[in-house]
């Protein structure tokens, strides 16, 4: 396909996810299921095209003075891609697969200079993530909006970081700037394709997995020691687990729990690929956690939350949340924050992480424990940072805890704290 037949298709992609809220990811694939006939480089070019539209979606729309799918894609590709506006419209007239020919008004549309910044986020968010990130939230906001790199962690267990940049040299890994042993490779331009890093011996083999390196980061802060108990208690898929069974070099204990059984059935498998021999699964049962009562040297609260740092991956989620979706999110962190101080013992340290840039989820929830829960104190997790990370400290110092940005820490947004034990009961 060439590039108006691309074009054309994530105008219908787009549509069909604005339309029938369907997610970006199913509205691609049963696009390509009904057009067998374009191959993966079309796949990915179309894919490129409506992402690209929807983070920065509010600054196309202001440029176009419309924020319907044409105008959003036609935008993209002249702004963001660099097609010059003339050879668009040109390259519509003999591809029997483009849209409609572009109009006068969409041209002068096409050449006019851009407007002033927007934050392309929902005007709702605004005073929120303001508050969070200071007078900077803006250019935070459009770092956001970028393409994100893929990130990968070598998992030590099994590997380093040399012979796995050796084994995927063909993609010319560079190393992580802040994590210790992770890779990246940088995100590409216009219709690049994502390496598929999964078809390699290496991943095969487990040596490493795909991680942001904002996860890496907050793995490692976490603290987990060799011969610590641990209790990871959102485990999900595993991906922290796995970073702290590396951290810990396999000694001690971890307990990997989730509530969702089909977030929790991917571990198994990832567990045994990455030669990981001190994490124990325990099933969403109600007593499953029971005879862990006041023995844990560490509970991981990696909480359920509105994932709003993870909106350059899934840019579509920031135009779907809602008022209800954040309280229903800040009730479940504060009941599962309440349920932790069971497991962990007098001493013992809990860490709370989402991969959020708002306040009501992360500082003002830890300020909510402190006034439910009595003989805790923040540990400084700038002074951790030293002892594990590359550099000085880059992040956001935030009331009881620390936050990542795409435009700091060029990572997806994370806020952890760290809170340890100090009474008895």
């Amino acid at each position: 396909m060439r590039l108006a037949g691309r074009i054309s298709a994530a105008i219908e992609v787009l549509t069909e996810v604005e339309q029938r809220h369907r997610p970006v990811s199913e509205a691609l694939k049963a696009w390509g299921f009904a057009h067998r006939f374009a191959g993966a480089g079309d796949r990915a070019a179309i894919g490129n095209l409506v992402y690209d539209a929807l983070r920065r979606r509010q600054s196309h729309a202001q440029a176009m003075q419309s924020d319907a799918p044409r105008a959003l894609v036609l935008s993209v590709v002249v702004r963001d891609w660099g097609e010059p506006a003339e050879a668009l419209a040109n390259s519509f007239t003999d591809d029997r697969h483009a849209p409609e020919p572009i109009t006068e008004t969409e041209m002068e549309a096409l050449r006019r200079a851009d407007g002033p910044a927007v934050p392309d986020v929902p005007e709702w968010l605004q005073p929120s993530l303001e508050r969070a990130l200071g007078s900077e939230w803006i250019a935070e906001m459009q770092a956001m909006a970028e393409r994100p790199p893929l990130d990968l962690r070598v998992n030590t267990l099994k590997s380093s970081v040399e012979r796995v940049a050796n084994s995927l040299k063909r993609f010319s890994p560079q190393s992580t700037d802040i994590a210790p042993t992770g890779l990246r490779l940088p995100a590409g331009q216009r219709d690049s394709r994502t390496p598929n890093v999964t078809t390699d011996e290496g991943y095969q083999k487990g040596w490493f997995e795909i991680q942001d390196q904002g996860s890496q980061i907050v793995s490692l802060l976490a603290g987990a020691q060799p011969g610590e108990q641990v209790l990871d208690l959102c485990a999900g898929g595993g991906g922290k687990t796995l970073a702290m069974a590396a951290a810990m070099d396999n000694r001690g204990q971890i307990f990997a729990h989730d509530s969702d059984r089909s977030r929790l059935a991917p571990i198994y498998d990832r567990l045994k690929r990455s030669g990981v021999r001190n994490a124990q699964v325990r099933p969403p049962e109600p007593e499953a956690l029971d005879d862990l009562a006041g023995r844990m040297d560490r509970v991981l609260i990696d909480a359920p939350c509105t994932g709003t740092g993870t909106w350059r991956r899934r840019p579509d989620t920031k135009w779907k949340l809602s008022t209800e979706q954040l309280q229903l999110r800040v009730a479940e962190q504060q009941a599962i924050l309440d349920a932790a101080v069971a497991s962990l013992k007098p001493g013992g340290t809990l860490v709370y992480i989402t991969c959020s840039l708002l306040p009501e989820e992360n500082a003002d929830q830890v300020a909510d424990f402190h006034r439910r829960h009595e003989g805790f104190e923040d540990l400084n997790l700038k002074h951790v940072w030293t002892s594990y990370l590359n550099g000085d400290f880059r992040g956001l110092d935030m009331p009881h805890g620390l936050l990542l940005t795409p435009l700091r820490t060029g990572t997806d947004g994370f806020y952890i704290a760290a809170l340890k034990r100090t009474a008895t009961r």
